[in-house]
């Protein structure tokens, strides 16, 4: 593990001070796969408590988990022209099998719309067989140019939810659904305080009808895209000529959605909550809820650490740090971690039947007595959690910005972090002027705010109001 002093200061180079903290706290390693990253045990159990919570909402829902294959042959992948497209550019492909040339070759799956189109012609036939509520686990791989751990990889581990609807609205109402399922997570698991919305025709997802989003804004005020669900439509239930007889006696084509989430939720609570002594993980989210450190190895000390263990509920996981390093390094360690709580127990405190509780998010120091330590450990990771949401909501809200016209839009856009709210017209043209002169992308069309105004960037009638802001 990096040593903590090896952090660079997140105000001084913001980019470095990320990967610093990814390679600090053990959540990352590099190898000779270029572009991809080793997710280690610490990294890969808070992706597994994402997987283990999402995953459980997902089956209340009535979704099963099902696994398609890794690969997918050209012919299948450019059934739908217009999904094939967006994902050209960052398309892996296989074109031997040991030592001799494919017959066609083979996509490294970038999503799996199409499998899962293929194999829905198969089984759904009737009526009965709707809906088809399924999810996958899996990895993709996108051959990005740039890479960071976490936002960018060529290879992801992620889910993706693929649905098929006997009606548009049961397919639109699975479409808001797995949305705000998404959004509670993440502001409830992930303490994020995000922004939703509709994306616009430029930036939907390609293929889709209707893409909505989950947008996180990072301590920087860039914006992260943290998960998002997709209305198709019959799209490419028509394409793959998906077809069911209704009740109706008829054939018709059912209705689609897409949603998905991935590992840069990881990053974008780096970003969120990190600080200059390295990762803060949100108690509801994190591997390890307090550590134990014994200040001294005497009998008394450990019979003290092991009541209290014994007296923590199951649900809290803590841990004891019994190696031979001092104690100095252990907190540090314990708080590049992130780890919520860390617990000094000393044989001189005992003495005077206290134990320490120290906050990651605060740092503050806390005696208590020891009987009453374990119901202050309970009260404290729920403060923790809440006190990293409000604090990263205050921060958000101080970089969110409006702007009546063109001018102020270009000064704010160069002067201050954040996300800048507009009323929109609504046309491409006007949003491809806005990312020239300024660099700045839509995040998000506002689903409960309406436009009052003229376009704030071409002058013509607002249709929208609609966030613009840098993005990873």
């Amino acid at each position: 593990m990096a040593k903590l002093n090896d952090i660079t200061l997140r105000d001084i180079d913001f980019a470095q001070w990320y990967t610093d903290v990814c390679m600090a706290a053990d959540l990352i390693d590099y190898s000779s796969v270029k572009g991809s990253m080793i997710i280690r045990p610490y990294g890969y159990a808070i992706w597994e408590n994402i997987q283990k919570v999402l995953d459980a909402e997902f089956k209340k829902t009535g979704h099963e988990n099902v696994q398609m294959p890794m690969f997918i042959p050209e012919t299948l992948l450019n059934v739908e022209k217009n999904h094939i497209s967006g994902f050209a550019p960052e398309a892996a492909w296989v074109t031997m099998g040991g030592d001799t040339p494919l017959e066609e070759r083979m996509c490294v799956r970038p999503t799996s719309e199409v499998l899962f189109c293929e194999h829905y012609k198969k089984i759904i036939k009737s009526y009965r067989d709707l809906p088809k509520l399924y999810n996958q686990w899996c990895t993709i791989v996108r051959w990005e140019k740039t890479t960071r751990p976490f936002l960018r990889s060529r290879e992801i581990l992620w889910q993706e939810g693929h649905t098929m609807h006997q009606t548009e609205q049961e397919a639109r109402e699975e479409t808001m659904k797995m949305f705000q399922i998404y959004e509670d997570f993440q502001r409830n698991y992930l303490a994020l305080p995000v922004i939703s919305g509709r994306k616009t025709e430029k930036e939907k997802f390609a293929g889709a009808e209707e893409t909505y989003t989950i947008e996180a804004m990072m301590y920087d005020g860039v914006a992260l895209q943290n998960g998002t669900s997709h209305y198709f439509g019959q799209g490419f239930a028509k394409a793959f000529g998906i077809e069911y007889l209704d009740s109706d006696n008829t054939l018709k084509a059912p209705y689609q959605t897409s949603w998905g989430v991935s590992t840069r939720m990881i990053g974008g609570l780096i970003m969120t909550h990190g600080d200059d002594h390295g990762l803060v993980v949100p108690p509801k989210i994190a591997p390890i809820h307090v550590m134990f450190i014994p200040i001294g190895t005497d009998e008394q000390v450990m019979e003290a650490i092991d009541t209290l263990q014994k007296a923590l509920p199951s649900e809290v996981i803590s841990k004891v740090d019994c190696s031979a390093k001092s104690p100095g390094f252990k907190f540090a360690e314990a708080e590049v971690k992130g780890i919520p709580l860390r617990v000094e127990v000393g044989s001189r405190d005992l003495q005077r039947e206290i134990v320490t509780l120290v906050r990651r998010d605060t740092l503050e120091k806390i005696e208590v007595r020891l009987t009453d330590a374990a119901s202050r450990i309970l009260e404290l990771l729920e403060e923790i959690q809440q006190n990293l949401y409000h604090k990263a909501l205050t921060r958000r809200d101080s970089m969110l910005h409006f702007a009546k016209n063109h001018d102020e839009f270009v000064e704010i856009s160069k002067n201050k972090p954040g996300f800048i709210k507009i009323n929109w017209c609504g046309e491409m043209a006007c949003e491809e002027q806005i990312k020239e002169e300024t660099g700045l992308k839509s995040r998000c069309i506002l689903l409960d705010e309406e436009a009052d105004g003229i376009c704030a960037f071409c002058g013509k009638d607002g249709k929208h109001k609609v966030y613009f802001g840098k993005q990873y």
